[in-house]
């Protein structure tokens, strides 16, 4: 009776339902639409950032053109441009003017490392200026003899390290390096890229540290591309995730997960060494002081005995070439008076100049990047004393009296301490 009554009322509700059900397909329409949208621009702002930082096919071109036409050579360049049995591998770049590829070298393994601009000097908040093509292999000249090269070389050593250590030594080990094939003479292209690489400040303190355990070794150049030896572990700590997932995850919750993906504390301890090592290997050596200026997890790696190795050595500089630089810096507070993430010096009010003597050693840097690492699961009966000692080393400063008598104090009980829990591990 009703239906007869009210014949549209039966109709209603399936109208209804129609409605409800075009309304939930326009909203999941919506989302999937605006989800890929999303996808898209992210992997497009991905895929810009990586055609930015990893250039490698670009830095290739420019080094074999120069090889083809005879203005470089170098012990890797038959194999990069000629040969083709030297590959560039995974990109590491974290900056356009720097590249890192992992590579492999015939049946090696190896790192690649290419400057895609030219060398940046010891500035301050001041961009690298763009690479000249032209004139980045200009020196030295045509008609150059070896004994002239020499001199050049040595000029820059005085420039860069002082009167310090035997220079002509150093000259010497240079030229044997630039003699890339090896027939006992440097020819023109051979001394132009080993001019180029002696321009770069890891490069001059590879050669420095070539023979100490924690510097990755040299295996060959070509221009002022360079190759050295792959190590397994390229951070500290941490694990590599894939890029989608590094944007979710909170920068503060990241660093605590990265605590979680560590070797054991034997193996933590015995890397821990290798990097106090290294802190003596370039404090007041033969070659002066060299100062860490970037003290990061990224940028120690350490091999599959856990022996320490150096990933990335750009901001360890000369203290007094560093000195030099920073003297004339203007600055407003101490805020203006850094170098790196780590080379502090102070604001000196009175002149409105950064002072010259920076405020941390390397060996507190080292600590202060050590300690939760060697903390978080260490023994219990030696964790009250390596936190005294870690703190104790934290503390130090240049400027204290008898500096070098505490630093070496500190850093032989740090190193006596974690050596005596571990030497009777399989992992010393």
């Amino acid at each position: 009776m009703a239906r007869r009554l009210f014949p549209g009322a039966w109709l209603r509700k399936p109208h209804s339902a129609q409605v409800r059900l075009s309304y939930v397909r326009i909203k999941y329409l919506f989302i999937s639409w605006l989800v890929v949208f999303v996808g898209s621009w992210i992997m497009y702002v991905q895929y810009s950032t990586y055609t930015e930082l990893c250039r490698g096919h670009d830095c290739r071109k420019i080094i074999c053109d120069k090889y083809k036409t005879g203005v470089i050579d170098g012990s890797a360049c038959s194999s990069l441009c000629a040969k083709e049995t030297l590959y560039f591998g995974k990109c590491l770049s974290t900056k356009p003017n720097n590249q890192i590829y992992l590579g492999i070298w015939g049946n090696l393994q190896s790192v690649i490392k290419c400057q895609m601009e030219e060398a940046a000097q010891l500035d301050f908040g001041t961009d690298p200026e763009p690479r000249k093509e032209i004139v980045l292999f200009d020196k030295p000249t045509r008609g150059t003899t070896v004994e002239k090269f020499k001199e050049m070389v040595y000029g820059l050593f005085k420039a860069k390290l002082g009167e310090q250590g035997n220079l002509s030594e150093l000259v010497n080990l240079i030229l044997s390096f630039a003699d890339g094939n090896k027939d006992g003479r440097v020819s023109l292209p051979e001394a132009k890229s080993a001019w180029a690489l002696l321009q770069l400040e890891e490069f001059l303190l590879m050669v420095i540290l070539q023979d100490k355990e924690h510097t990755p070794k040299l295996m060959g150049f070509c221009g002022d591309l360079y190759v050295t030896e792959r190590v397994e572990y390229t951070s500290l700590y941490g694990i590599s995730l894939p890029w989608i997932i590094e944007l979710l995850i909170p920068s503060g919750f990241r660093r605590s997960m990265d605590q979680w993906f560590t070797p054991s504390w034997p193996r933590k301890a015995k890397i821990a060494i290798g990097l106090l090592e290294f802190v003596e290997d370039i404090f007041h050596g033969p070659y002066g002081n060299f100062l860490m200026c970037d003290t990061s997890a990224k940028n120690l790696g350490y091999n599959d005995k856990y022996d320490l190795k150096m990933m990335d050595m750009r901001k360890i500089v000369p203290e007094i070439n560093l000195k030099e630089i920073i003297k004339d810096r203007q600055c407003d507070s101490d805020l203006d008076c850094v170098y790196g993430t780590d080379c502090r010096t102070l604001c000196d009010q009175s002149k409105m100049r950064c002072t010259t003597e920076v405020i941390q050693p390397n060996l507190a840097k080292a600590c202060q990047l050590l300690k939760d690492y060697l903390l978080r699961g260490a023994p219990s009966d030696i964790h009250e004393e390596l936190e005294k000692q870690l703190y104790l080393c934290i503390a130090l400063k240049v400027t204290a009296n008898q500096m070098e008598m505490e630093h070496s104090l500190i850093l032989n009980n740090l190193k006596t301490l974690l050596w005596k829990k571990i030497s009777h591990t399989n992992d010393s």
